[in-house]
């Protein structure tokens, strides 16, 4: 990288957040070709229209870069499922597909560079047990251990089959478990026996 790209995004790298968008380069005197030659040469990676990751900026991207880039493309979209359960810890093997919720009425394309799986979400359920996690590289939105485990239960078809037993077998074995939490849960998206059954509850 030539020494006058590494002093306009010195201030970009100082931050610690290793992403950048569009109208930032644009802010610190890149112009919308040198951006695309940036792009061609290797220094920055597309993380979607006007969001981009740099390469070399000594930076390394966090555990749950996957959940913080879906949180930069559409900051309402909310990681879900067996991706909620990995991120909250209580599967050690991430999903090769990460899952993820938005409202029904949600447009936003999820073009991303990994696999997504994506389920519509009516908007009386969509905000249930929904948290917010910041990191120094932004935020997020995931549902609770709880919820995920209850959704893992209705998706069971779209989530690896080693991945889904694993999430039921660890799940079972939690500590301080939200039964009727999840029960109520399963009850409003009318699971409920399903859950009962496979949880043995």
């Amino acid at each position: 990288m030539r020494e006058s790209t590494v002093e306009k995004l010195q201030p970009i790298i100082n931050s610690g957040r290793g992403y950048v968008t569009t109208t930032e380069l644009l802010g610190i005197g890149f112009s919308n070709r040198q951006i695309s030659e940036l792009l061609e040469m290797g220094e920055l990676e597309k993380i979607s229209h006007g969001q981009y990751w740099l390469i070399h900026s000594g930076i390394s991207k966090l555990k749950e870069y996957k959940a913080i880039e879906i949180g930069k493309v559409n900051p309402e979209a909310v990681i879900c499922a067996d991706s909620a359960c990995y991120l909250q810890g209580l599967i050690k093997v991430e999903p090769k597909v990460m899952s993820i919720a938005t409202r029904r009425s949600d447009r936003h394309g999820m073009n991303m560079n990994f696999s997504v799986s994506r389920h519509y979400y009516a908007e009386r359920t969509f905000e249930e047990e929904c948290l917010t996690k910041s990191t120094p590289q932004g935020e997020y939105k995931i549902y609770n251990i709880d919820r995920s485990v209850c959704d893992c239960i209705r998706f069971q078809k779209d989530i690896e089959k080693d991945v889904f037993e694993l999430v039921i077998d660890n799940y079972k074995k939690r500590q301080g478990a939200q039964l009727e939490r999840l029960k109520a849960y399963a009850k409003l998206m009318r699971v409920g026996r399903k859950v009962e059954e496979i949880l043995g509850l």
